[in-house]
């Protein structure tokens, strides 16, 4: 059975997803004074997922240009299609690990180069859920400066991932 967190953070990718529907590459490559492009924010989740759940967790790297898209890095305007492109890229991968978590496997931590101990497994997904979340009102504040009139609801079809008890 998919560990709750895994579920929601599914949902949550859903989420940016459905934030989207509609964007031009054009319009996703616009930039409002320091905010960053939504083509950037696609490739910049993309460099976490991979960052977390396939490069800490299962030693790869898929993708090694998304890391000019990571934390700290530049203002750029990568094109949208190839930032969605890597993100499911990324993503589908990343399901391959997050699909073997349990509820004692989160309690661990993991061993890997530039990997802060501090944190176990489980605190991963929260910190990723949380992430997402940030750059969908980020998205949404871009789209509105855009003048985008058709904004997605808040929260979508989350009932179809329910709470389920571990």
């Amino acid at each position: 059975m998919t560990h709750l967190l895994v579920a929601q953070l599914r949902f949550t990718r859903s989420e940016l997803v459905r934030a989207y529907e509609g964007v031009s590459a054009e319009d996703a490559s616009r930039h409002f004074g320091p905010m960053n492009s939504l083509s950037w924010i696609v490739g910049h989740l993309a460099w976490h997922e991979q960052l977390y759940w396939v490069e800490r967790s299962q030693g790869k790297v898929l993708i090694p240009e998304l890391h000019q898209y990571g934390y700290g890095a530049p203002q750029s305007t990568p094109p949208l299609d190839a930032m969605w492109q890597a993100w499911y890229t990324v993503t589908l991968a990343a399901d391959a690990y997050l699909d073997t978590l349990t509820p004692e496997l989160l309690q661990g931590t993991w061993i890997a180069p530039n990997a802060p101990t501090g944190e176990n497994i489980g605190t991963r997904p929260l910190r990723m859920i949380y992430h997402y979340w940030y750059h969908l009102g980020e998205s949404q504040a871009i789209r509105q400066l855009l003048g985008h009139d058709d904004l997605p609801g808040f929260v979508g079809n989350i009932s179809a991932y329910p709470y389920q008890p571990e």
